[in-house]
């Protein structure tokens, strides 16, 4: 049985993010039609007419809110109920039909629903690939190369880099992500790192339709497990890291590696482009190669791994880094030689891989490789905005907003804000509820060996007590000071806003203040309620609450400049 899916909850109450962009022409197709696609795909599939008729498909949705006149709607199994409790909702939107498993149609007969049904074995192994061909979504080859990054850290900006660079290429790009999914000009908010198989292929069939020659996407350890990139074939997959996240799902490193590799397979990516810092990368590239062909994998060494790195046998190597303002400049050279100068205005050491990781990703995808290498010449290129990623809010003391919430993206970030501060490094951060609770010590401990002052505050409780998660992370920190590690205090402080405003608080001007965890997001969860929070605009308000009175009078120029 297909696990259920932490990510979505269940597959009726998940945001609807991406229900507006469909395409605006879908073939009609019999429920007859569908079936005999499924059997040729080898997918078992019995059907049950309806009552209302002969039905006529021309869309396809899991949530009953999104269906639309004439849709599919996939009723699944998920966190807390079965889609076909939906099914009613469904029909009043006009479905046409439901797709379902065994115990999905005994819901229906239950419910007396007069819907056909198509009843398959494993909907979520039925969807992707049936919503790919009902969209339409998969391009001829070169008409419209597909992206995609997957990874532990740096997913989203290694895909808003690609954006970027493709953008200055000429290309008219799209963007599937956490923050935004974006069609050309048009950009909504996404509430998944990577969206259900029937918003992605809709949403690929859109960008199709609008132009779009190329497109990055995310792809997360989710998103691959439970089946939301099925039926899409990629031109470049990328891999960035791979570091402790997400156990409580895949409950071992290997399992999370095991989830990462099926991206790196025929089915889902033409070419790879791997970073082989460390054994996990190293491991990875190997499965590549054994899946894909070794000429079909290009591996990248960029020298931030927590290990030995892969110079020796990568294709790739970053070398000559060097500061340049608040980012780096640095040189892509090859084994054959070829040398390639670029950089990126972005802070941190990570963002040079990621950089990096993006340089080749385009490289490999292009059929010009050296008009990349003349545009990449300009780390404009590789310095898109990505909101709550290393975002810095002010300079004076150093404040920056940063998604770290695992243990290596806070070490990372942390190591970054370090040596950009002349004084004290304060850390706000906490832990999400109902996830991996071995790391919240273990984030902890990180933070005091990285930070002067530790504020420990809420992240995303979820329906977990707070109090106790905050305490599990305090405990880290505490233990690891009394070990001799940097913090002088560490302090547990809620609600979040008073978190932040405490930090601003402690620091002078010459102080770091590092706020991670939840960088873009602008709600927090806290036993089922949306609550409004977004670091970036709490640490501006504090900011601005404690910014000395200008001396100047309001009409001087100089005091409006200060």
């Amino acid at each position: 049985m297909t696990p259920k899916d932490p990510e979505q909850g269940h597959p009726d109450l998940q945001g609807a993010s991406a229900q507006d962009l469909r395409p605006r022409r879908v073939p009609a197709r019999e429920l007859g039609q569908i079936a005999a696609h499924l059997e040729a795909a080898g997918v078992e599939v019995r059907t049950r007419p309806g009552a209302e008729g002969q039905a006529v498909v021309t869309g396809i949705s899991m949530d009953s809110r999104e269906v639309q006149a004439g849709d599919l709607y996939v009723a699944l199994p998920g966190a807390n109920a079965h889609g076909a409790q939906f099914s009613c909702a469904a029909r009043r939107a006009g479905a046409a039909a439901v797709l379902t498993d065994a115990a999905g149609a005994e819901i229906l007969d239950r419910q007396g629903s007069p819907l056909p049904l198509l009843i398959v074995p494993s909907v979520r192994e039925a969807v992707g690939p049936l919503a790919a061909w009902i969209y339409g979504s998969q391009p001829e080859r070169g008409r419209q190369r597909l992206y995609a990054v997957t990874g532990t850290n740096g997913k989203t900006t290694t895909t808003y880099m690609i954006d970027g660079l493709l953008d200055r290429l000429g290309e008219t790009t799209g963007l599937i992500g956490t923050i935004e999914i974006r069609a050309g000009a048009e950009v909504i908010p996404s509430t998944l790192t990577t969206p259900e198989s029937t918003h992605v292929h809709a949403l690929l069939s859109v960008m199709r339709e609008r132009g779009i020659t190329a497109a990055a996407m995310e792809v997360s350890s989710h998103a691959l497990d439970y089946r939301r990139v099925d039926g899409v074939v990629y031109d470049v997959a990328g891999f960035t890291n791979l570091t402790q996240d997400h156990l409580d799902l895949h409950g071992s490193m290997q399992a999370y590696f095991d989830a990462k590799a099926q991206l790196f397979t025929p089915a889902r990516t033409r070419r790879a482009v791997i970073i082989v810092d460390d054994e996990w990368g190293r491991r990875m590239a190997e499965h590549a190669r054994r899946e894909l062909g070794a000429d079909r994998v290009v591996t990248l060494a960029t020298g931030y791994g927590r290990g030995a790195h892969g110079e020796a046998e990568a294709d790739w190597t970053v070398r000559e880094v060097r500061a340049e303002g608040i980012g780096h400049g640095f040189v892509l050279q090859h084994r054959d030689g070829t040398r390639i100068p670029t950089g990126t205005g972005l802070p941190a050491d990570f963002n040079v891989s990621n950089a990096a990781l993006a340089a080749v990703m385009v490289r490999t995808g292009q059929a010009e490789p050296q008009r990349v290498a003349e545009q990449l010449a300009d780390p404009e290129s590789l310095t898109p905005l990505v909101p709550g990623r290393m975002q810095v809010i002010g300079q004076r003391p150093l404040a920056i907003v940063d998604f770290a919430h695992n243990p290596d993206a806070l070490q990372r970030a942390l190591e970054a804000v370090g040596p950009g501060s002349d004084g004290r490094v304060i850390v706000v951060f906490g832990a999400t509820g109902e996830r991996d609770q071995l790391k919240r010590p273990v984030m902890g401990r990180i933070a005091a060996e990285h930070a002067d002052v530790v504020i420990v505050t809420d992240d995303d409780p979820h329906r977990e007590p707070p109090a106790p998660i905050r305490a599990a992370v305090a405990e880290g920190a505490r233990a690891a000071a009394a070990d001799g590690a940097r913090a002088e205090a560490v302090e547990d402080i809620a609600p979040r806003a008073d978190a932040i405003r405490r930090a601003v608080e402690l620091a002078g001007p010459g102080d770091a203040i590092l706020v991670a965890g939840r960088g873009h997001e602008t709600s927090q969860d806290v036993d089922g309620a949306d609550l409004e929070l977004d670091d970036r605009e709490e640490l501006r308000a504090a900011l601005a609450a404690h910014r000395p009175a200008p001396t100047n009078t309001p009409e001087d120029p100089a005091g409006e400049r200060a």
